[in-house]
């Protein structure tokens, strides 16, 4: 289960590090590989997110790079954070995360949410929905894809998905764990108590951790589930340098390429943790003190100088010790 995960949510670069984005991403992943890490994930989006850039700065196909990944690390287990159910057929999912079991030696891990971002949609014609729509499709999707991926054959006459006798061979190498992303008390986290091996909760306070685990707790002991079996992290932004000074240069370095002007800084940086190894420990301590099993970090402020994230890895270790 994620203990400490690395994320790579942004593949706009500044100088050298912006004319190889591929051999960039590679290094980070091996990076955080090195430093202790043992998830990397990269985003399941085709539009860059609001807050991290604009819509149209590059970003590639999360199960297209993961594979790619997986040919250049050894340990790290692979995943998304999380799959958009809404781009894929459940079947293809289960048929993709198994092939990047395979060509990883047994490194997958299925991270999925119901999906949220209507202009990515919307723009490039995948059918967005009601947020009902969205919840129902994910449930269903599970229905399909677990089986699938625990080698059973699988026939489902859903309201929004079909299959008759669906088989996925070859089966993967391991058990790969199934993670559910997102943040919502009533229908998420009923999910993931139904469903999942882990939770991973979406950006915000330390303050809402325990309100979640809960709910969580309380989902358990509804369906019947041991709680203890469930391995909850959170998702954390941040721009860690050596000495503050540095972070607020590297969040200057890349908002100069993005045109992030004074007030769109002023904004990151109440989402992002920005500072040095003591203000970044401070803040990943609080996190865990809220309850956590572990911590998902992205640097997608300055992720793209490799040595930051050596010093995110020694100092989440520290935090996680």
């Amino acid at each position: 289960m994620t203990r400490l995960g690395y994320q790579i949510p942004n593949f706009t670069y500044p100088g050298e590090a912006g004319k190889d984005v591929f051999r960039s991403v590679v290094d980070q992943a091996k990076a955080a590989e090195a430093a202790g890490f043992d998830r990397v994930f990269v985003m399941d989006h085709f539009y860059q997110l609001p807050g991290i850039g604009q819509h149209d700065e590059p970003m590639f196909e999360c199960y297209s790079m993961l594979s790619a990944l997986a040919q250049h690390t050894e340990t790290v287990r692979l995943s998304a954070l999380v799959t958009g159910n809404t781009y894929r057929h459940p079947t293809l999912l289960a048929k993709t995360i198994t092939a990047l079991d395979h060509v990883s030696g047994g490194r997958a891990t299925l991270g999925i949410g119901a999906g949220w971002f209507e202009l990515e949609h919307d723009s490039l014609g995948y059918e967005f929905g009601t947020f009902t729509d969205r919840f129902e499709k994910l449930e269903e999707a599970l229905q399909i894809i677990i089986p699938m991926l625990r080698g059973e054959k699988v026939s489902l006459d859903g309201k929004h998905y079909q299959v008759a006798d669906a088989v996925n061979s070859p089966a993967p190498l391991s058990r790969i764990p199934v993670m559910i992303g997102g943040n919502g008390e009533k229908k998420t986290l009923r999910m993931v108590a139904q469903y999942a091996d882990e939770s991973n909760l979406a950006t915000g306070p330390a303050s809402d951790v325990p309100r979640k685990l809960d709910a969580l707790a309380g989902h358990c002991e509804r369906l019947g589930r041991d709680r203890s079996e469930i391995k909850v992290t959170k998702l954390t932004m941040a721009v860690v340098a050596p000495t503050m000074e540095e972070a607020e240069a590297d969040l200057r370095e890349i908002g100069a390429i993005k045109g992030w002007n004074d007030e769109a800084i002023d904004m990151i940086k109440a989402f992002f943790i920005v500072g040095d190894p003591d203000t970044v420990g401070e803040s990943l301590s609080e996190l865990m003190d809220a309850g956590l099993d572990g911590l998902t970090i992205n640097l997608a402020g300055n992720g793209h100088k490799t040595e930051r994230i050596g010093l995110l890895g020694e100092i989440a270790n520290k935090v996680m010790t």
